[in-house]
């Protein structure tokens, strides 16, 4: 039996993603048995899960602590087999289209709400682990038609939270509670909290987003994975003869700004399981498991099976790197119009295009 033990690792960065909402009073649902507290240490510190060496492969196993999450089995109404959806790398013919692809363990694809679009309050019943994803999801069941939905949890969402969405309208209620008519401040601090969908003209200045959308009757396409979160900056002013007030500036996880449509959707917080990138696998078999398949090194071959193949010694023969189809690999071909750039982006992210990135 493995016996976890607590590592920690002092990072930087730690804690720089809290926010406001954590303070927010939350009520738990009742369970049989609580889950053990998160162990304490002192500020700065990154705490791993690492387990007593018995043998070489758990020596470098490094996981994060998530023992809030459910040990049973996905709601199976909201799930289907996933038989043969590309995980051996293969297109309909049976050829490799996709490299380092195949095996793994089976699973089953979480439908996944990601345009939240159902209004009312609805009850987090559990958080989940989902193979499929990095980020953890949360079980939901909507209180007035116990109808159960999954969305990508957030980081600090427990289950016995309550969590609403407001993309199809302010409810009567709150509309009541400020008089019939739209204060901005008390709209936000009744609204923007952890977990709550809303139009993303809706959030204020400075919040931390994530599952951000793009139009308004598509689902969110940004950052949707552990940890990730954009940041609203800007917010077009609303004029009756001008175009320019559809839009939101956001500035995602990479660092490009651009404009969003006013009425799609971002939900306030950040992607759950954002300790995801620290975790260490300690052996070549955990990356099998995951459909994960080795990765062989082009000049490591033979010149019938790569172009960097043959040879003696480390040689690639004096050639550009390409891809084993030949296909240039660093910056590959350029496709993009630079007379049509992308309309929406202000500030694009900072592409290296295979060389060292220029100090500031």
């Amino acid at each position: 039996m493995l016996q976890p033990r607590i590592w920690s690792r002092l990072t930087p960065n730690a804690g720089a993603c809290v926010t406001r909402l954590s303070s927010r009073s939350r009520g738990y649902a009742t369970i049989l048995e609580a889950p053990p507290p998160p162990p304490k240490s002192g500020d700065g510190a990154l705490l791993m899960r690492s387990y007593k060496p018995r043998t070489p492969g758990i020596r470098h196993l490094r996981r994060p602590i998530n023992d809030h999450l459910w040990k049973g089995r996905a709601f199976l109404p909201l799930t289907l087999a996933k038989k043969g959806h590309g995980k051996g790398g293969r297109n309909n013919s049976g050829r490799v289209t996709v490299r380092h692809h195949g095996g793994g363990h089976k699973r089953r694809i979480r439908t996944v709400d990601f345009a939240r679009k159902e209004p009312g309050k609805h009850l987090v019943e559990r958080i989940e682990h989902d193979p499929n994803r990095s980020a953890h999801i949360a079980l939901l069941t909507n209180q007035l038609t116990q109808r159960k939905s999954y969305i990508v949890a957030s980081e600090g969402m427990r289950a016995g939270d309550i969590v609403e969405s407001y993309r199809a309208g302010i409810p009567d209620e709150l509309m009541a509670s400020m008089g019939g008519t739209i204060d901005p401040g008390v709209l936000a601090a009744r609204t923007a909290w952890r977990g709550n969908c809303l139009p993303i003209h809706m959030v204020p200045i400075g919040t931390q987003v994530y599952n951000v959308g793009s139009r308004p009757e598509r689902g969110a396409v940004f950052c949707r994975s552990a940890g990730t979160f954009a940041i609203v900056m800007a917010k077009d002013q609303d004029t009756a003869d001008s175009k320019t007030d559809r839009f939101v500036t956001v500035r995602l996880q990479s660092g490009e700004v651009r404009k969003v449509s006013r009425d799609a959707c971002a939900t306030v917080g950040v992607a759950s399981n954002a300790n995801y990138q620290h975790a260490q696998l300690g052996k070549a078999g955990r990356s099998r498991w995951l459909n994960i398949r080795p990765t062989v090194r082009g000049v490591a071959m033979n010149a019938a099976d790569h172009p960097h193949g043959g040879g003696r010694g480390k040689s690639k023969g004096n050639v550009h790197p390409v891809s084993i189809w030949g296909v240039p690999t660093k910056s590959g071909y350029k496709t993009r119009d630079r007379n049509k750039p992308n309309r929406f982006v202000v500030t694009p992210r900072v592409r290296n295009q295979g060389k060292r990135r220029a100090k500031n």
